[in-house]
């Protein structure tokens, strides 16, 4: 199957990612991920992209379409992927069809959908380990020794763009550039929106509905 999984920053697409690609037995492509390994590794794209993710921006079209369309061409992704980060605009949506064109297009869009005001606690509560990069929340999965991971001792830190500032901005950037893809989807008839609110389970059963699966 050939997936895209939309939804805000803070929605919980990356959590959910891992247990679909896990039930489905595809890989996920994650623009996020390979962004971050990018920068980590100090490359030109990585310190390009760094600009604009640290400002709360999306990073340009060019750039991004030019790495998926490279990665859905390897073997791995010959029976099916689920795309998390990409497409978020729509000329990236449009871009996607034409890659996909010889294959007969998306199967399905899973939009995972949560109200504003619970996204910015969501992103602004978040702490991640400066040494094992563990991630942990304030209020959901605080750690046991404030500012200290339980894992490995580390610091850890608040990300630049899980700032309130940044945070808002995002979600604004998000619902300006990235919103109109439900309807452009919508008329394609291959969009399934599901409440992020629920509990992790209860959220992953109701993709699984939308794939036609059962995974109560």
């Amino acid at each position: 199957m050939k997936i895209v999984l939309l939804g805000p920053p803070g929605a919980g697409k990356g959590t959910q990612a891992e247990a679909l690609v896990k039930k489905l037995f595809i890989p996920h492509i994650s623009t996020g991920d390979m962004f971050r390994a990018a920068i980590s590794s100090g490359t030109p794209l990585g310190m390009e992209a760094k600009r604009y993710i640290d400002q709360g921006h999306l990073v340009p079209d060019e750039i991004t379409a030019g790495i998926i369309k490279d990665r859905i061409a390897q073997p791995d992704c010959r029976e099916g992927f689920l795309l998390d980060g990409f497409p978020r605009t729509l000329p990236q949506a449009e871009a996607l069809d034409e890659m996909l064109k010889e294959q007969g297009g998306l199967d399905a869009v899973l939009d995972i959908d949560v109200e504003l005001d619970r996204l910015i606690v969501r992103l602004t509560g978040r702490r991640m380990c400066k040494d094992c990069g563990a991630i942990y929340h304030l209020l959901y999965n605080a750690p046991q020794k404030e500012n200290v991971c339980d894992i490995c001792g580390g610091s850890l830190y608040q990300r630049v763009d899980d700032t309130e500032e940044t945070v808002k901005n995002r979600l604004s950037v998000y619902e300006k550039q990235t919103a109109p893809l439900i309807e452009y989807y919508q008329k394609k008839g291959i969009l399934h929106i599901v409440n992020g609110d629920n509990p992790i389970n209860t959220v992953l059963a109701d993709l699984g509905k939308a794939l036609g699966q059962n995974w109560n």
